[in-house]
């Protein structure tokens, strides 16, 4: 249990040892300061901002940090005040080993701006070990006859400590025939000789028990002891004798376990059981046994394990040749281990910044360090990156690279860069290590939202329901996050006039636009505005984009009868000569449609009369003509129900009445009655003046209906605000019907004026005014010439 306590601590001071080694071509800026290992944590070591010259607000504005070599931190950097502070206790031996300096290298990190010290600190040795014998008991067989000054080498004892605290000197208990003397070895470590003084005598004294205690240079001094047992044997008179005292040798790092290392011989000029010599290790070191091995037959020194020369450089170790009679010599080996390139380049990231923002030239990605622990060629190495990439490798401290951007990044171009850092050494075969990074672009608000249309027509029909989904709009922004989020909005329209806000709504997050009352073709036909999208970035960006809304008609106005007029007053009577031809004109009935297109075609048709087949109207045109030679046995008076439709779907319509007198002619004074056809010639004077009087009030009526008719709705338009003017189209409705006196036809046409809300010329009506042309009229009687401003006002001529 003891040996292998001791091989434990052998094992830990070969590690410091080596760690000091690759740490030992590191150079310092700062220091170098130092510290007595076991020292409490928190224990001031320094201030640095006072070595640096830097005030504290500056360290902590300037990211000070320490860097530390190894993956333990020992040392901590208090930033409020600049103190360099101990971070847990040092144990030097655990350290450095048997390193007679232990140092530690570390570097102190300013990151805004980068700059790199190399500072260095020194832990102190104190004496808190004790010398410990790895063999509690040492047995020696010298012969009797051993002359006086012979010496016997004795197994060392270790001690953790360095320096003075080290092993001194060894000193044996008194006794009359041995003294101890103490050597050095090229190592620094000291044995112990055990030399003769007196002569032996195995008859008087055949074993003897010494104390050997070994004394270490602390104060107070520490002290280790072994018991020596001393076995006088009889005589051999030869010891055991190597070829040569020292063996050099040379292995490669790379050996395989059971390599021959060496093979050393001795010889002994005894014979028998006192000639026979069995080889072995002496005093080795916990690494040295481990890693060598000695066939005691052979003398062949053979590898244990494969020996590294990146942890252990060399190995000195004695070899000692035991004949049977006890006697023994000894020879030294020194075994150098040669560097092979066996260890890849290692990468150590000191600090990554990620995501790193768009738009950013010269930008400090990443700090990192390069180390290979091989030696020449084999350790110094190549750094770089892809090509391609808008990275730079920048070498700022020793082996440290600065990786930066070329130029500003571009987040829509490209979110994230893997890099791959290659590092390569110089060595036979060449190594390398890659060591991945990925770095983010963060976005900057510097796209604006772009809509898919630069503009949008969207139709609805009249009619509609309030808050119907008309259409959308789209806009994308190709930044990310709260900078591409849009949001939707209404602009301000161009005709201050139009009540926008009440018309239309959007939504915010999904630009989608709704009516927000129904529409009227006849009132709106079509109107533009504009839609705004804004990012929600820091400063917000934003776009618009043109939408018109055109309105389409639905068939929701029925037809309206301008002629004849039905005002329910006394019904329009037209006069028809009974000589009339076949295709006489009786009369045209007017209609309008305030509807557009197809809604407005109007087509006319007979849906009742007193004597079918007598009188027919034509669809397009709605002109009523007789169909058929009258008769005397035809009725003098005829009743025409006439439907005006259009053309919409569903289709709507409109009835007027229409009655038609039969007279002999124009010239007659009064129209004769069915019922009193036997007393008509007798009373034919009277009866035309009661016709001429009753279709003058008729007349009359029919005039002052039409201008109350037109004055409401030009007050009912007035009020509502919808009707900025009334102009009159450029064409007038068909109507000029000609008098061709015995041919049949009216001998007054018709002439209407019809004005119409500006715009689309289909709109609503708005009023009729009939304009008389003048006509030649033939004086056919007293009565006509009586009442010649009465024809005139009605637009006809009695004949």
């Amino acid at each position: 249990m003891e040996t292998g306590w001791m091989r434990s601590r052998r094992q830990r001071q070969v590690l410091i040892f080596f760690v000091l080694l690759s740490m030992s071509g590191v150079g310092a800026d700062l220091g170098p300061y130092s510290v007595v290992e076991e020292t409490e944590r928190g224990f001031f070591v320094a201030n640095l901002g006072k070595d640096l010259g830097l005030g504290l607000t500056e360290m902590s504005r300037r990211g000070a940090r320490i860097i530390s070599q190894g993956h333990k931190e020992h040392l901590q950097l208090k930033l409020q005040t600049g103190d360099l502070l101990i971070k847990e206790k040092l144990d030097r031996e655990e350290l450095c080993g048997s390193a007679e300096t232990c140092q530690l290298h570390f570097q102190v990190l300013m990151e805004n701006p980068l700059e790199i010290f190399q500072a260095e600190l020194r832990v102190k040795d104190i004496n808190d070990h004790s010398p410990v014998f790895s063999e509690r008991e040492m047995i020696l067989k010298i012969p009797e006859n051993s002359p006086l000054g012979m010496t016997f080498p004795l197994n060392n004892a270790l001690d953790l400590d360095v320096g003075s605290n080290n092993i001194q000197n060894y000193k044996i208990s008194p006794n009359p025939h041995f003294q101890v003397l103490t050597h050095n070895l090229s190592d620094g470590r000291k044995y112990p000789e055990l030399v003769l003084d007196k002569e032996l005598d195995r008859e008087e004294e055949p074993e003897i028990a010494l104390i050997l205690t070994a004394l270490d240079g602390g104060s107070p001094p520490r002290s280790g002891t072994a018991q020596v047992r001393i076995e006088v044997v009889d005589t051999n008179d030869n010891a055991p004798e190597f070829g040569q005292p020292v063996y050099k040798v040379h292995i490669p790092e790379n050996s395989s376990v059971g390599s021959l290392v060496a093979t050393v011989s001795a010889s002994d000029l005894d014979s028998g059981v006192n000639g026979k010599l069995v080889y072995s290790l002496f005093r080795p070191s916990e690494d040295t046994s481990q890693t060598l091995e000695v066939n005691p037959i052979t003398g062949e020194i053979r590898l244990r394990k494969q020996v590294d020369f990146e942890t252990v450089r060399s190995y000195e170790v004695d070899i000692k040749a035991t004949d049977g009679g006890g006697l023994s010599g000894k020879c030294t080996l020194y075994l150098q281990v040669l560097d092979v390139n066996d260890n890849a380049p290692e990468v150590t990231m000191s600090a990554l910044t990620s995501p790193i923002p768009e738009n950013s030239p010269e930008t400090v990605v990443a700090v990192f360090s390069v180390s290979d622990p091989d030696s020449g060629d084999n350790g110094k190495t190549i750094c770089s990156i892809p090509d391609g990439l808008p990275f730079l490798l920048k070498p700022s401290a020793k082996n440290f690279y600065t990786l930066v951007t070329k130029g500003a990044l571009d987040r829509e171009e490209r979110a994230h860069y893997n890099i791959t850092i290659t590092v390569t050494d110089l060595g036979t075969p060449r190594l390398k290590t890659e060591h991945n990074i990925t770095v983010l672009v963060s976005d900057v608000n510097d796209n604006a939202p772009a809509f898919t249309q630069t503009s949008y027509t969207l139709f609805i029909r009249e009619n509609n329901s309030p808050a119907l989904h008309m259409g959308s709009v789209s806009a994308t922004d190709t930044d990310a996050g709260a900078n591409a989020q849009v949001t939707y909005s209404l602009l301000q329209p161009q005709d201050p006039s139009l009540p926008l806000h009440s018309l239309v709504s959007i939504n915010a997050d999904n630009g989608q636009l709704f009516a927000l009352r129904a529409l009227d073709f006849e009132a709106l036909q079509a109107f533009e505005f504009l839609v705004g999208a804004t990012d929600r970035g820091a400063p917000a960006l934003s776009s618009q984009a043109l939408v018109r809304v055109q309105v389409l008609d639905a068939n929701d106005n029925a037809p309206f009868v301008l002629y004849p007029l039905q005002n329910g007053s006394a019904p329009c009577t037209e006069l028809v000569p009974r000589a009339a031809e076949p295709g006489y004109l009786v009369s045209k009935v007017v209609a309008v449609d305030g509807d557009s297109g197809q809604n407005a075609w109007l087509s006319y048709q007979l849906l009742k009369a007193t004597e079918p087949g007598l009188f027919g109207v034509w669809a397009h045109n709605g002109e009523v003509r007789t169909a058929r030679l009258l008769s005397e046995r035809d009725a003098a008076k005829h009743r025409l129900l006439l439907l005006v439709k259009d053309n919409g779907e569903p289709p709507l319509s409109a009835s007027v009445t229409l009655h038609v007198l039969l007279v002999d002619g124009f010239s007659q004074a009064y129209l004769p009655l069915p019922e009193a056809a036997a007393g008509a010639a007798a009373q034919s004077d009277p009866l035309t003046v009661y016709l001429v009087i009753a279709l003058a009030s008729v007349s009359s009526l029919f005039l002052f209906s039409v201008l109350a008719f037109i004055a409401v709705r030009l007050c009912r338009r007035g009020r509502a605000g919808l009707v900025g003017g009334c102009s009159v189209p450029e064409g007038h409705f068909p109507g000029h019907l000609v008098d061709v006196s015995g041919t049949g036809t009216l001998s007054q046409s018709y002439q209407y004026e019809v004005c119409l809300k500006g715009g689309m010329g289909t709109d609503e009506f708005k009023f009729l005014q009939p304009i008389i042309p003048s006509l030649p009229v033939h004086d056919t009687g007293r009565n006509v010439e009586e009442n010649e401003n009465f024809r005139n006002s009605f637009g006809f001529n009695i004949q």
